[in-house]
């Protein structure tokens, strides 16, 4: 049992590493033997993730970029590649709540700006597309690799006052499924595609939307809680598990899928 769920020796890149969820996946990888590189564009943010890591034991190293700039990431894969000499998972957690693409309570979606919604798309889909793009090329000279996609349950249940958002998380589970196809027939049955869609949990983004500052639920929180029947919002740890999961050889016959970590939300309709 040791040997199918062991990782390792492996090499993670996390984007959004500088973020809770990512940041916290990131620590749960380096905690199961992988190095791990932090990528998320606080540059100081990096560093603290990857010193942290390695003051646990583990072994991690800064890589600080912007998803959405090609020539940044490719010099990550280039710097990983140069220390490390492989990439074997990808885990894309950048992403999250853009200001200008919400639906502020008293407004109207036929307000919202298009420089809003246009972040909101690019930051979630092209910056879980971009990565996936220079990292894989990576996976696939060596012949293996593992790729997990942050998506969400706005995917295929879309958020109110969210569409941009939802949209492109909804792009998402697409994408997932398009790239399993395509890395397993061109390339190698070796290169898994798969995503975790989390339900409600607390990021920096979405933390004001959901509580209030005294610490208890907003109505919108209260709702998402009332229709969740684990009772609770999601902990960053609760990802942990689904992940070294994932990225693991007892999930090698797993590719092209979503995995709901979401408390029950997707499997009650509030009836």
């Amino acid at each position: 049992m040791e040997a199918l769920f062991s990782l390792r020796g492996q090499v993670a890149v996390v984007t959004g590493g500088t973020g809770v969820l990512g940041g916290v996946m990131a620590r749960g990888l380096a905690e199961a033997g992988v190095r791990v590189a932090i990528l998320g564009r606080r540059v100081e943010r990096a560093r603290e993730v990857a010193e942290e890591i390695r003051t646990a034991g583990g072994e991690a190293m800064p890589a600080p970029a912007d998803v959405l700039q090609e020539t940044a990431v490719r010099a990550v894969r280039e710097e990983v590649l140069e220390r490390w000499g492989r990439v074997d998972i990808l885990v894309n957690a950048a992403g999250g709540q853009v200001p200008g693409a919400v639906v502020p309570p008293d407004g109207s979606f036929f307000d919202l700006p298009a420089d809003g919604l246009r972040a909101a798309l690019d930051l979630n889909l092209l910056g879980t597309i971009l990565p996936a793009q220079i990292f894989a090329e990576a996976m696939a000279a060596g012949g293996s690799g593992v790729i997990v996609n942050i998506s969400s349950m706005a995917a295929p249940l879309p958020l109110t006052r969210a569409p941009a958002y939802s949209a492109a998380k909804a792009g998402i589970d697409n994408f997932t499924r398009w790239l399993a196809v395509d890395l397993a027939r061109r390339y190698s049955p070796a290169l898994r595609v798969n995503a975790i869609a989390p339900g409600f949990f607390l990021a920096e983004q979405n933390r004001a939307l959901l509580m209030k500052e005294d610490g208890t639920p907003t109505e919108r929180g209260a709702a998402a809680l009332a229709h969740t029947p684990a009772g609770r919002f999601g902990e960053p740890r609760d990802l942990v598990g689904p992940l070294l999961w994932l990225c693991s050889p007892a999930a090698a016959f797993v590719t092209g899928t979503v995995i709901p970590v979401d408390g029950g939300f997707s499997a009650w309709w509030g009836v």
